[in-house]
């Protein structure tokens, strides 16, 4: 990794795993300027999951797009972008450990959200089937 000051190489002063999420905590130190500071450090998903579209087509998974929808779903409430996105990582993680490098239809991946959705919140589970007809 490079110093994002000055470009010179760096080291890792703490690393730490972050279970819930997947990610890895890097706090970095510059050798050359002594600039601190930190990264995290996720698996790129478009490139570990496909989609495949009712129409056959396979396309890479964005977190992205599962995050709005979720968002979407929980307008109704004052924390939704908290919540969508613990929610995108739990959907996320259960479609990992049932369907890993494999292609992932629309349909699981709607009926994974709902049912994610349907625990959290039933007010936006109901509003997310309405607009993906899980």
């Amino acid at each position: 990794m490079v110093c994002i000051y000055c470009g010179n190489s760096t080291y890792v002063t703490n690393s730490r795993e972050q279970r819930r999420h997947g990610h890895v905590w890097r706090r970095r130190a510059c050798k050359h300027c002594g600039a601190i500071f930190t990264t995290v450090e996720s698996a790129d998903l478009s490139l570990s999951l496909s989609i495949t579209r009712p129409d056959g087509s396979i396309e890479p998974f964005s977190r992205d797009t599962l995050f709005m929808s979720l968002v979407q779903a929980l307008g109704h409430r004052s924390d939704a972008i908290d919540a969508a996105s613990a929610l995108a990582a739990t959907v996320i993680a259960h479609l990992l450990k049932t369907r890993p490098g494999a292609s992932i239809e629309v349909a699981a991946i709607r009926s994974v959200a709902y049912n994610t959705l349907q625990r959290f919140d039933r007010v936006a589970a109901i509003s997310y089937a309405a607009y993906h007809k899980a």
